[in-house]
């Protein structure tokens, strides 16, 4: 019977061709010939976004079943494969490179798909509030991994989009200041959609298995159009 390749034994393959070493898991993808659509990027993406997560895990010092049921939650893992998710988070967190490390890696490859980088730092902040509090050593750890891959400017948006209060600013979420006119609020949003459509951040290097990040993400920046409209009766 033929054995399917998936996302996960690709990442069992390359960690037991470096010893089991995350970070040079990365680096050997990094420097390697990157074409442009590159499988190896995925597997980097997901190797990332499990790693950051095993450090951010650590950063409050607890590793909780609800973080790992988020993780679940925006990936597809088959249950015969969740061995393979656990040995790499397993394996993040007892090595002896920092989260820093994990983070430029990252930055190298997707340097100039910044989207895709959004991608990873929308699911670590899924992980985060798994438990429904993102702490403040959690939030400093996710303000220092978007500083390294080069979103400072982007932190706001990102983090309205994820943290629900009561307070919720749909401009916030849609990163365009509130005193925008409707053309200019209407153009925005259709770009807005045309660039986050899950199909685009798969062709950039984010795995199919994580298709539910892009969704989620299209799906809060329409739920926040939806309020502008309704507000400005557009």
């Amino acid at each position: 019977m033929l054995q399917v390749m998936t996302i996960w034994t690709r990442i069992t393959e390359v960690l037991s061709a470096v010893g089991d070493s995350v970070s040079e898991a990365l680096a050997r993808i990094v420097g390697a010939p990157r074409a442009k659509r590159d499988p190896q990027k995925s597997v980097a993406f997901t190797i990332g976004v499990i790693a950051l997560s095993a450090k951010m895990a650590k950063a409050d010092g607890v590793v909780t079943p609800a973080e790992i049921s988020a993780f679940k939650e925006i990936f597809v893992v088959r249950p015969d494969e969740l061995a393979n998710v656990a040995r790499v988070f397993n394996l993040a967190k007892q090595e002896v490179a920092g989260y820093d490390s994990y983070a430029r890696k990252i930055q190298r490859l997707f340097s100039d798909q910044p989207d895709v980088l959004e991608d990873l730092v929308d699911g670590l902040f899924h992980i985060a509030r798994a438990d429904g509090h993102v702490g403040p050593e959690e939030l400093t750890f996710l303000e220092n991994v978007v500083r390294i891959l080069g979103l400072e400017a982007r932190f706001g948006c990102i983090r309205s989009r994820n943290l629900r209060g009561q307070d919720d600013d749909p401009y916030a979420v849609l990163g365009i200041n509130c005193e925008a006119s409707n053309s200019e609020l209407k153009a925005h949003y259709r770009r807005l959609v045309k660039e986050n459509h899950p199909d685009r951040h798969i062709a950039a290097g984010m795995p199919e298995e994580a298709v539910s990040i892009a969704t989620k993400r299209l799906a809060r920046i329409t739920e926040a159009w939806v309020q502008v409209e309704r507000e400005r009766g557009l």
